[in-house]
């Protein structure tokens, strides 16, 4: 097929729908954050107004569900990292009895809903008798995460030639250089959009965390307590554009990573 042509009407009215379908909610978000209106949701919104940016500002329990937010993917991203780098590279460098299994293994907490991933959690912290905190979070964002990570890191590793790695070898390289600097340049765009997807997928986490918060109040957590008994509504939607925006970028950058990592693997192996 010429890739010149032009994709049909119907097509492209069947696109622009779906996209309206799925985006027209996020834009009454950003919308309604503006809006004069405290208590209720009319439309079209009797005004605008930017004094609700300043009183989000100026809330401290925000303040104190963002750094949490922050502080918990954060921790969780450098932990997939860590742990999903290394599974995708015994999986993917290695053939042992069992290899596929642990590859199911690794992937079922993203295959499983959150509810059920959460309430094993809870379970497994309570026979351990082990109190729900900030670590119990990062435990539970964890698990998620290091799917993200591996799931880019494995399919690196089976894009890269191994000839690159023998070449290597053959040059005098031990395993730690090879690694510094044959196969780190090849795997860090992918771990780099693995990170930011992994991030991204903790900062907005509601279920899992339900589960393995205690007392503590990620973001989201405080956006769905604002939603049930609300003090100022419009604040919950500034809150919410930034969770939006938070996420949407690393997603995006992800994307475009993964895109020009995919070809310059490609460029390595000719």
């Amino acid at each position: 097929m010429n890739s010149d042509s032009h994709a049909p009407l119907g097509l492209k009215v069947a696109a622009f729908a779906g996209l309206l379908f799925m985006l027209a909610p996020l834009a009454l978000i950003f919308l309604y954050a503006f809006s004069t209106e405290e208590r209720t949701y009319q439309w079209p919104p009797p005004g605008l107004t930017l004094k609700w940016f300043e009183a989000a500002w100026n809330r401290p329990d925000v303040w104190q569900a963002l750094t949490l937010s922050v502080q918990v993917a954060s921790i969780s991203t450098v932990i997939a990292l860590v742990l999903g780098t290394l599974v995708a590279a015994a999986v993917s460098g290695t053939k042992f009895f069992g290899r596929e299994t642990i590859s199911l293994l690794v992937i079922l907490p993203i295959a499983l809903p959150g509810i059920i991933t959460g309430i094993s959690l809870r379970s497994a912290f309570n026979l351990m008798e082990i109190p729900f905190s900030f670590w119990t979070i990062i435990l539970g964002h964890a698990t998620f995460c290091i799917v993200v990570v591996y799931n880019n890191a494995v399919a690196r590793f089976r894009r890269l030639h191994g000839s690159l790695v023998e070449a290597a070898m053959d040059l005098g390289a031990d395993g730690f250089q090879t690694f510094r600097h044959v196969i780190l340049p090849n795997l860090g765009t992918a771990l780099l959009a693995g990170g930011m997807l992994a991030f991204a997928l903790s900062f907005d986490e509601v279920i899992v965390t339900t589960f393995t918060a205690g007392q503590q109040q990620t973001l989201p957590i405080w956006m769905l307590e604002e939603l049930i008994r609300p003090r100022q509504r419009p604040v919950t939607n500034v809150v919410a554009m930034v969770v939006i925006i938070v996420t949407f970028l690393p997603i995006l950058a992800a994307f475009y990573l993964t895109r020009g990592g995919e070809q310059s693997v490609a460029g390595a192996g000719k």
